[in-house]
């Protein structure tokens, strides 16, 4: 927000985009061009060469404190990285193709000084993967009433018994979060360090529509020691909001991210395409559709910035979170389905990344929460009257 009370990035914002924007074309995007259309990985060497580059221009584990390793953005900062971070083929779900590095759950600095030392430096260090273990069979968007996997203290240790499903990048994680339910009720829910090589522990791909396929994990007298808890018993269910709703912020950028891109492909395509005796970008009904997809992108935009404003601000951010989450990954999806329109034939050809981002897409209006959840979190603030019209 500049001095005048309007929202305008700042100077060092620009350039910070402007730094995000050009790796992420200069680095990813030639290199996904040698990759299968559906590649979620990188080459190691080219990937090791990007993620030092990375480091060097500060653009590493936005999320994580300096003082570990990170570049300790504020989360307007880290909604600019990622909306350019998914600006690649695979940047959907890796973003700038896992350059940046994956910054641990921020659920991690709720813990010890020795789990942090223990867990969180190493992983960013490397950049590595870890997961986060909330959703179940039994259900996911209502974890304080879900969650059915146990965890029962024995002696030095708690045995964890029971299954997590939808687990993204589980099977490519040293370690990751495990809430599981230590008593009954609302306030039963503990979080849990669980190493991913732990015995009992077992991970099984499940196939969806896009190529980076989330794990089930099945616990099975799983032992993990006492000093893997995070926080106190019980308050598992704070930590897990802690970590839901920062990260819905930044996933709505990174959806507006990918809807930005495939407008530019569609602007692009129809002034370029010949069609009834003329440009396709002259006909009334694609400059509706390309028009309508712009100011959407805008509108959503400026509800993901006004979130991470209010959270750096030091506000409650949950309504806003909700708001902006539901708002740009629906807007995402209406974009790049009026794009693959506009290209015809070639929108769904694997020529261009529109046919994958569709897929995609699809499922960002279920990840981290459906859309249906969010707009019930929406209406209960405004009926209550915690928040005003």
């Amino acid at each position: 927000m500049n001095d005048k009370g309007g929202w305008e990035l700042s100077d060092e914002l620009k350039s910070l985009r402007q730094v995000a924007r050009d790796f992420v074309q200069r680095e990813i995007r030639p290199a996904e061009e040698e990759l299968d259309f559906d590649a979620y990985l990188l080459p190691e060497d080219v990937l090791a060469a990007a993620k030092k580059k990375a480091k060097q221009a500060g653009i590493w584990c936005v999320n994580s404190p300096a003082a570990y390793g990170g570049s300790e953005m504020s989360l307007l900062e880290q909604v600019v990285v990622a909306e350019e971070a998914s600006q690649c083929r695979m940047g959907a779900y890796v973003p700038a193709g896992g350059a940046f590095g994956w910054d641990p759950p921020n659920v991690i600095y709720r813990g010890t000084e020795e789990q942090i030392q223990k867990y969180a430096v190493p992983t960013i260090e490397k950049g590595g993967k870890t997961f986060v273990a909330i959703s179940e069979p039994s259900g996911g968007a209502d974890p304080a009433r879900s969650i059915r996997t146990t965890a029962v203290r024995d002696g030095d240790d708690y045995v964890l018994n029971g299954t997590k499903t939808w687990i993204s990048a589980a099977n490519y994680s040293d370690w990751g979060v495990v809430f599981a339910r230590t008593s009954p009720g609302r306030h039963g829910v503990s979080c849990f360090i669980v190493d991913a090589k732990t015995p009992g522990l077992t991970m099984t791909p499940i196939p969806v529509i896009r190529s980076w396929y989330p794990c089930e994990l099945s616990f099975t007298d799983v032992r993990v020691p006492a000093e893997n808890l995070i926080g106190e018993e019980g308050r598992g269910f704070e930590l897990a909001q802690h970590w839901l709703v920062h990260g819905r912020v930044p996933y709505a950028a990174a959806t507006l991210g990918i809807a930005s891109a495939s407008l530019r492909i569609a602007i692009e395509h129809a002034r370029n395409r010949e069609v009834f005796g003329g440009k396709l970008a002259d006909k009334q009904a694609i400059q509706w559709m390309i028009a309508d997809s712009e100011m959407e992108i805008r509108a959503a935009r400026f509800l993901v910035y006004q979130a991470a404003w209010k959270a750096d601000a030091g506000q409650d951010y949950k309504f806003e979170a909700s708001a902006c989450k539901v708002y740009a990954t629906e807007t995402a999806g209406r974009v790049v389905d009026r794009c693959v329109q506009i290209l015809g034939g070639m929108g769904v050809a694997k020529e261009l990344p529109l046919e994958r981002w569709y897929r995609e897409m699809r499922i960002k209006r279920i990840g981290e929460g459906p859309s249906e959840v969010h707009r019930m979190v929406v209406a209960r603030d405004l009926l209550s009257g915690r928040v005003q019209v």
